[in-house]
């Protein structure tokens, strides 16, 4: 059921759509506040992303903002692309709603936002409607938050951080060496149990491939270096001897573990499919 508010904003959302609306200048993330809305709590504004990534924070929020997230490149593959979001924990006085060709599904409410969980739908889904909520006193809200496009295979992933761990196959080892957003040898230093996860510093004494600096160099005369992997509290992890090959995604900034043989096992599996033919990619094993 829709609230009063959103009711009343409809029309408004109707006239915006084929009227002039503000636009976003800066392509992957939008800093407004709902302080320069002239109708204020009738206000409905347009704002367009065009990247792979970015973030949204909108101060004093009043009215609504239709947040259309799109690739900046036209493909059959960025049809069948999902959006992750991942708000803030402080994130509040808003409602998030998709809406589809005028028809709205509630995605999050104010206070599931707190829980700073990601949550995922597909970019067929439609834009996010964010509804301000009507608040008497005038204490300063923001509603922030950083989304992702990702393929339907890292969707899955993102929505299972959360969910028990599961043991990679033979295929899976060798697929993650070549697709991983990270791929590193080391050893595990140390867990530490978070509320909701578990992260584990290692230390790295090869470093095959990192998407974004997850891992930071001890520097130019000491090869190695250190970082920190977070895994589902399931899992059960502990600190102990031996090197493992880390693979796993990057997640909003944070590494997430994959598949972590160790690298003994991973050394044989790797060389008797090298044998065969079968490897999906090649690594520097010396």
């Amino acid at each position: 059921m829709l609230t009063p508010m959103l009711a009343s904003l409809l029309p408004l959302l109707l006239l915006c759509r084929i009227s002039f609306c503000q636009y976003s200048s800066d392509q992957c993330s939008w800093k407004g506040s709902g302080l320069t809305h002239e109708g204020h709590t009738r206000d409905v504004e347009q704002v367009y992303l065009r990247c792979s990534q970015g973030s949204l924070e909108w101060l004093y929020p009043t009215g609504a903002i239709i947040v259309n997230l799109r690739p900046n490149t036209i493909s059959p593959v960025a049809a069948r692309l999902s959006v992750c979001i991942k708000p803030s924990t402080d994130s509040s006085g808003t409602n998030i709603y998709l809406d589809r060709n005028g028809k709205l599904r509630l995605l999050l409410r104010e206070q599931d936002q707190a829980q700073g969980k990601v949550h995922c739908f597909s970019i067929q889904e439609g834009a996010l409607f964010i509804e301000a909520i009507p608040h008497m006193d005038i204490r300063r809200r923001i509603t922030a938050f950083q989304y992702e496009l990702v393929s339907d295979r890292l969707r899955v992933e993102a929505e299972s951080l959360s969910a028990p761990c599961q043991p990679c196959s033979n295929t899976d080892m060798l697929l993650a060496v070549c697709t991983s957003d990270f791929v590193a040898r080391g050893s595990i230093k140390k867990v530490d149990q978070e509320e909701d996860h578990s992260s584990v510093t290692v230390e790295l004494s090869r470093l095959y491939r990192q998407k974004i600096q997850v891992f930071v160099s001890g520097g130019v005369r000491v090869r190695s270096w250190t970082g920190h992997i977070n895994m589902p509290l399931q899992c059960g992890v502990r600190s102990g001897e031996g090197e493992f090959l880390f693979t796993g995604t990057v997640r909003f900034g944070e590494a997430w573990m994959g598949c972590a043989p160790r690298y003994k096992d991973f050394l044989r599996l790797y060389h008797e499919a090298q044998l065969q033919g079968n490897n999906p990619c090649q690594v520097d094993t010396d």
